[in-house]
């Protein structure tokens, strides 16, 4: 046979494979609304244990592993199915409705803000572009900022999360395992690391550079150049480097800092837009105490914790794709006390009005072992 041959083979096959898995999935609505008229849960993982045995062993050896694999998603397919058919909903569900409803229809223009760092921060740039006048309150650090916003001392706190060339802001990622927090907005800010030192330095005189970790490893081509004689101090943020330089009076010394830092600590500009990459943009949440749910929100950021068995994964991210939902990221952290377990933090590219990501949230959060709805915003760019 030749391959036009075995293609129409393939259709012939594929037509049937089509009607079988249509009649399947209409007696699964049936099983549905059996599993309703007598209060049954969805999911019965010690049918689909059995179903996936007995399927690959009737497969035979050299097909048992594919034949499992196929059945697997067939079996989340038809939960899905399951699901809609049942418009199931949860108090999850109530509560995003509710949150629609009450959230006012423009997001506030002040508010008291808390922020980790000094006056320069590059969280300070972040706020002032989400809100038109913050009171900002600064923090020395990550954990403070959330303990802020949990006591109610401050409305809302802007953190950053993840930087596009360095990377996830992992401190921050650990934070929000074991804090209470919702995310109401986010915002991308365009990063530039200047070389500032105190006026009457030069270039040639520098033997110490300040600077953040994550701002370091942004400018790592930029320090290599300058070779082994200088030395790299890390501190807790890049307004907080320049503060010490312009505090220390040293014409040995510089930080890697915002060009708002040089005006705000009376600095000069040695060497300016020094990072790697010029594309280089730090994206900031902004979180608060109460889920609040603007106009036009279409992300929503999840934290969930699946069985710690092969294949967990797999099934959550098969929900997505069988309802059609863009995963915009996906990060993974050691849960504190647990031996190789993990939380996975997801964003989703989903109107909140949109009814595939109200039947997903519903699904997750009688799947999971554990389930955290982050809330849903919108990104400023």
């Amino acid at each position: 046979m030749d391959i036009n041959e075995l293609r129409s083979s393939i259709d012939s096959i594929d037509k049937e494979l089509v009607e079988l898995f249509k009649k399947r999935m209409n007696v699964s609505a049936e099983v549905a609304e059996y599993k309703r008229q007598n209060n049954m849960n969805v999911l019965d993982a010690s049918r689909e244990r059995a179903l996936l045995a007995k399927v690959a062993e009737t497969a035979g050896d050299e097909f048992a592993d594919y034949t499992r694999i196929l059945y697997s998603t067939i079996l989340d397919l038809s939960r899905s199915y399951q699901h809609k058919k049942l418009g199931d909903t949860s108090e999850l569900s109530a509560l995003i409705s509710s949150a629609e409803q009450t959230t006012q229809k423009i997001f506030p223009e002040s508010a008291t803000v808390a922020c980790q760092g000094v006056e320069g921060a590059y969280s300070q740039i972040a706020a002032e572009r989400l809100f038109k006048s913050p009171s900002i309150m600064f923090f020395s650090s990550f954990d403070k900022v959330f303990s802020a916003i949990e006591s109610g001392m401050c409305k809302y706190g802007v953190l950053p999360i993840e930087n596009s060339t360095a990377g996830s802001v992992k401190q921050v990622y650990d934070l929000m395992i074991s804090r209470k927090f919702k995310i109401v907005r986010s915002v991308r800010i365009k990063i530039d690391h200047n070389l500032l030192a105190n006026k009457g330095a030069k270039l040639s005189d520098i033997k110490e550079i300040f600077s953040h970790e994550q701002a370091i490893t942004q400018c790592s081509d930029y320090l290599s150049k300058l070779g082994s004689g200088v030395k790299i101090t890390r501190v807790a943020n890049t307004a907080e480097a320049a503060r010490l330089v312009a505090e220390s009076g040293r014409l040995d010394a510089a930080s890697l800092s915002s060009r708002s830092c040089a005006a705000q600590y009376g600095l000069s500009v040695l060497d300016g837009a020094v990072q790697n990459n010029g594309n280089n943009h730090t994206r900031f949440i902004c979180i608060s105490n109460e889920l609040e749910i603007y106009p036009g929100a279409d992300r929503t950021s999840l934290m969930l914790v699946t069985p710690h068995r092969p294949g967990a994964l797999y099934k959550m991210l098969s929900r997505f794709n069988a309802l059609g939902i863009n995963l915009l990221k996906l990060e993974s952290r050691p849960l504190p006390d647990r031996d190789f377990e993990f939380m996975f933090y997801f964003d989703l590219e989903a109107s909140v009005y949109s009814s595939k990501l109200g039947q997903l949230l519903a699904e997750l959060e009688q799947e999971c072992d554990e389930f955290t709805y982050l809330g849903s915003y919108s990104e400023v760019i």
